[in-house]
């Protein structure tokens, strides 16, 4: 039956970092490899009481289908939501998607012919990847800097494109702790690309699923927030790391024409998104006291991310080579290796020595790979689970260079 198979299908092989999950299943291995947020910080009752109150109250209409566009009541909240981060927009300007993954997917579905070209920083999220080559995208991907995106070069190489007749379809970002690096892009970078993308007639599409959660360092304003509502800019957001990631719910706010034919999208690929868990959402924006709650958010991740950079200078001092971002929130950070280990391979030493990451080449796109990067996730494991699955790392790396390779990949 493959050769029956779409052409972009035959060799598709997935979001890699998707299918890693399926460690976490394995009590034994310490996984620093999911982007997941813990569930000490969701806030259970307000869920559980929200979802037996729209059951009981109005179970007729919440076990129904539900608007393409999204539930009134949960687009109104997140209206008033955004405001709190100087975003203003109007019914037009939004709509619910069913999580922040399936919002990439409808951008990808909105603007990708085969071949078209998307400006992006190197490395960038694996999933957004996943999304643009189930389209056959191309890219112009530039290494992102200690400061974010290397904007003179994404200029230079803008022009270069054009000047050959191709035009980018629109440029990729995630300026807010960037996943997997942890980079927070600086003012400066944002007004400059925004101005970039104005120039060049680019759309910026910005990724946000993390804006909440800075530990420390000063609150920037969205690229969105900053245009003003021009019409430049694509925004993406999900309740998977503010609430919880089991509701799959997230949204995309932009210009009126790009909103409505997403929602054309949306209704010829899912239909709708669950009313009982948009309620369940409204319900967190409403009710919660959210400055108590990402309080509580941000102080635990910041004692987590503490804990591991404090592990990470025990068991690697400089001359292991071994160096690592220091990210200002989010839920990641960026390892790099000794450019002679290959972490793929030292992936599946580090499962026998029963602790998880993401290589980092699935942070790239092919042809464009790093080999020896990796990506972790701090916020899931306890403080016992980082100090302990931190020298298991050390282990596995110690292993690889003495010329240990793993005996063979974990079906």
């Amino acid at each position: 039956m493959k050769k029956l198979f779409a052409t972009i299908m035959k060799d598709f092989e997935g979001y890699v970092i998707g299918k890693m999950l399926r460690y976490l299943k394995d009590p034994e291995i310490i996984s620093f490899a999911g982007g997941l947020p813990s569930s000490d910080v969701f806030p259970v009752d307000l869920i559980q009481q929200a979802a037996e109150r729209a059951i009981k109250d109005n179970y007729e209409s919440v076990l129904q289908y539900s608007p393409i566009p999204g539930e009134k009541e949960l687009m109104t909240a997140v209206i008033e939501y955004l405001k709190t981060d100087n975003i203003f927009i109007e019914p037009e300007n939004i709509m619910i998607t069913t999580s922040g993954q399936h919002g990439l997917d409808l951008i990808g579905r909105l603007f990708l012919d085969a071949q078209d070209l998307v400006v992006i920083d190197l490395p960038t999220f694996g999933g957004a990847l996943a999304a643009f080559e189930l389209e056959d995208a191309k890219y112009l991907a530039l290494d992102i800097q200690e400061d974010g995106s290397d904007v003179e070069g994404m200029d230079k190489g803008i022009q270069d494109l054009l000047s050959q007749g191709k035009q980018p379809k629109f440029i990729y970002l995630v300026p807010d702790f960037q996943n997997p690096s942890g980079i927070t892009m600086s003012l400066e970078k944002r007004l400059a690309i925004l101005e970039m993308g104005k120039k060049y007639k680019i759309p910026i599409v910005e990724d946000s699923p993390y804006r909440e959660l800075r530990y420390k360092g000063e609150h920037l304003p969205s690229i969105y927030s900053l245009d003003e509502n021009q019409g430049n800019v694509i925004g993406l957001y999900t309740f998977s790391k503010i609430l919880c990631p089991g509701i799959r719910v997230g949204f995309n706010i932009g210009p009126p024409d790009v909103i409505q034919k997403l929602t054309f999208i949306k209704g010829s690929n899912i239909l709708n998104t669950p009313k009982l868990n948009q309620d369940i959402c409204t319900a967190f924006l409403k009710e919660c006291d959210l400055d108590a709650h990402f309080q509580k958010a941000k102080a635990y991740y910041a004692e987590k991310l503490s804990f591991f950079l404090g592990a990470m200078e025990e068991n690697f001092p400089e001359k292991t080579g071994v160096k690592w971002t220091k990210p200002e929130g989010g839920l990641f950070l960026w390892i790099t290796v000794p450019e002679e280990l290959n972490t793929l391979d030292l992936f599946y030493l580090a499962i026998e020595e029963r602790v998880a990451f993401v290589p980092g080449e699935v942070c790239y796109p092919e042809g464009l790979r790093k080999y020896n990067t990796m990506r972790i996730n701090f916020s899931f494991p306890t403080k016992e689970e980082i100090i302990e699955g931190v020298k298991r790392l050390r282990q596995a790396i110690e292993r690889y260079k003495a010329g240990e390779r793993p005996k063979g990949q974990p079906d």
